[in-house]
């Protein structure tokens, strides 16, 4: 499958970036704003994903993956006129979508797995608070997002049994393992990462313990970008509004 960085965005992909890397290109000490350009993802692939995770991906996601199969930006800050990589956006690809929770942490026999780690007094939702996702095969989790390693974004269905429910959810999944409720909706998680702009632990921000002092320094630094990412134009929105068919606005 091609991928290639793309210097010059064409229009098409102007739109699946809602216009930041223009705003990227034109801000104070940022270098190298690169979008790795990649084909769609065929059609069979999907639907093999699919009958192989005994699940239907969401409209949106599907609709995104049939466009691009994934998503990858990244961009650097001039210090010392030495680029240093600071900004990552990363969707991944249809086969990079894994499942979480079933296999060994280690290469070890006899090795604990996630659903080991199921904790049966976890609090269910109430309220405000969704329920969170389960380890065990009462969930199924795929990682939408590697973080860097700061943690893991991921695809919930959290009914699996005695079927799996065709809705999904997004969450964040920190380092020390707890869970942490993003978005609904794959679309209302794409416009999040898209105007946080992949900035370090961006994802922290939705968690009780909030980002570290050094990833606040970056999102102070950077925070006018964020703001200016609400003017983008109404062309982006209708792009976003293809991948979400439950939104019309």
């Amino acid at each position: 499958m091609e991928e290639k960085p793309s210097a010059s965005i064409k229009p098409y992909l102007d739109k699946l970036t809602l216009g930041v890397t223009r705003i990227l290109e034109t801000s104070p000490g940022v270098a190298e704003v690169t979008f790795v350009e990649k084909e769609p993802a065929e059609r069979h692939t999907i639907i093999s994903w699919e009958q192989k995770n005994s699940c239907i991906l969401p409209e949106d996601l599907k609709n995104f993956y049939l466009m691009t199969d994934g998503f990858q930006m990244t961009w650097s800050v001039k210090t010392d006129d030495t680029p240093m990589p600071l900004g990552s956006m990363v969707i991944n690809s249809v086969s990079k979508l894994c499942r979480l929770g079933g296999s060994p942490m280690y290469t070890l026999p006899n090795a604990p797995t996630l659903a080991d780690l199921e904790d049966d007094t976890d609090e269910e939702g109430n309220g405000d608070k969704p329920a969170k996702p389960h380890f065990d095969s009462r969930s199924l989790i795929f990682e939408l997002d590697p973080c860097n390693g700061n943690g893991k974004v991921c695809l919930v269905y959290k009914h699996a049994k005695p079927v799996v429910s065709p809705d999904t959810e997004i969450w964040f999944l920190d380092r020390a393992l707890y869970w942490h409720f993003l978005t609904k909706t794959f679309t209302a998680y794409y416009r999040l990462l898209i105007t946080h702009l992949g900035l370090p632990q961006w994802q922290y921000a939705f968690t009780s313990y909030g980002v570290s002092p050094q990833a606040k320094q970056w999102f102070n630094m950077y925070k006018p970008i964020t703001i200016n990412t609400a003017l983008l134009s109404e062309e982006a929105d209708s792009f976003v509004n293809k991948l979400d068919p439950n939104k019309s606005d």
